[in-house]
């Protein structure tokens, strides 16, 4: 069975493409390599392709028997997205519909799509379920959102069933070192602590200590890529099974602050470094957790890797990365 992985360079994606492997799957990755490495397409066959170009993606369907489309593609800077939002509607959107249209041409009727915890936007309450109130806030959640309604639009008079993952915060590394978290710019908290602890930062600034949290600093909900993986695979044979369309938080349930994130690298790299306190970024909300228990119901998918561990898997593919700069 063939799965097409848009976007499988990138960090979520390479590591969803090593774990389809490893559970027998055939893996074609179509990238563009804008945002993604080749390195990283060590699970299945490359094709360098954007999905923006409806003819390169006509050929990779005429010339595979591909089952299912996973989409990793979008670009995620949420600063980026405020100041330069054209580019964020012609990639998020304008460009995923060329994709669908593209499989629903070649009859490729499965779609698992990486959507994010922004639709929310600032939240009506905490934990977040699925059907509290989608307002994002910047234009990155809203092509998120968009895609979301259009899939919705496209599964009955199409037959498209697709499956939207609305992450929380991705984190950790691939266990063995093989893949990692390496965005260029990078605003992840975690890598940039790490990067604090190996030197290559001056320091790691705390952006607002006053939020309504017991240490002050926002709390946010990790969870470690490889179950974000699994749970991408769960939602790939609930549908190649005939399951039907649907959405599905992926997190942790459990929150975290700034403070607790730079206490938990400090103990799993042994190192010291400064820590900068200054003023709140606009549009920071003092809490973002998920729940997850239709995930875990409809999908049998359970997280299964804590913060402590999460933390040490990045710190091992940290330092063999910055080694290697």
């Amino acid at each position: 069975m063939s799965i097409l992985v848009a976007g499988g360079c990138g960090y979520i994606g390479s590591h969803v493409c090593k774990m389809l492997s490893r559970r027998g799957y055939d893996v074609i990755v179509a990238d563009n390599l804008s945002h993604g490495y080749e390195d990283n397409a060590k699970w299945g066959k490359l094709i360098r392709a954007d999905i923006g170009d409806r003819a390169a993606l006509d050929k990779i369907f005429a010339g595979h028997k591909i089952d299912a489309v996973m989409h990793f593609c979008a670009y995620i800077e949420v600063g980026e997205s405020v100041q330069e939002p054209a580019k964020y509607y012609h990639n998020n959107v304008a460009n995923t519909l060329v994709l669908l249209d593209s499989m629903l041409a070649a009859g490729v009727k499965n779609f698992i799509f990486s959507s994010t915890a922004a639709v929310y936007g600032t939240p009506s309450r905490v934990p977040i379920e699925e059907d509290d109130p989608k307002v994002p806030i910047n234009p990155y959640g809203r092509t998120k959102l968009m895609v979301e309604r259009i899939l919705a639009d496209y599964d009955t008079p199409y037959g498209l069933r697709s499956i939207a993952f609305r992450y929380f915060n991705a984190a950790g590394a691939d266990p063995d070192t093989e893949i990692g978290e390496a965005h260029v710019p990078e605003t992840h908290l975690i890598p940039l602590v790490l990067d604090a602890a190996l030197g290559v930062r001056d320091s790691i600034k705390i952006y607002g200590s006053d939020y309504n949290t017991p240490d002050g600093t926002c709390l946010r909900d990790y969870v470690h890529v490889n179950d974000l993986a699994d749970a991408h695979i769960r939602g790939l044979e609930y549908l190649l099974n005939g399951g039907a369309s649907n959405i599905f938080n992926l997190g942790s349930g459990s929150g975290y602050s700034v403070r607790e994130i730079i206490d938990t690298v400090r103990k799993v790299t042994g190192r010291e470094f400064r820590v900068e306190e200054i003023s709140r970024r606009a549009g920071d909300p003092d809490v973002l957790v998920a729940k997850s228990d239709k995930a875990r119901d409809t999908l049998k998918w359970q997280p299964s890797i804590g913060l402590e561990e999460i933390v040490s898997t990045a710190w091992k593919w940290h330092q063999k990365y910055r080694s290697n700069k």
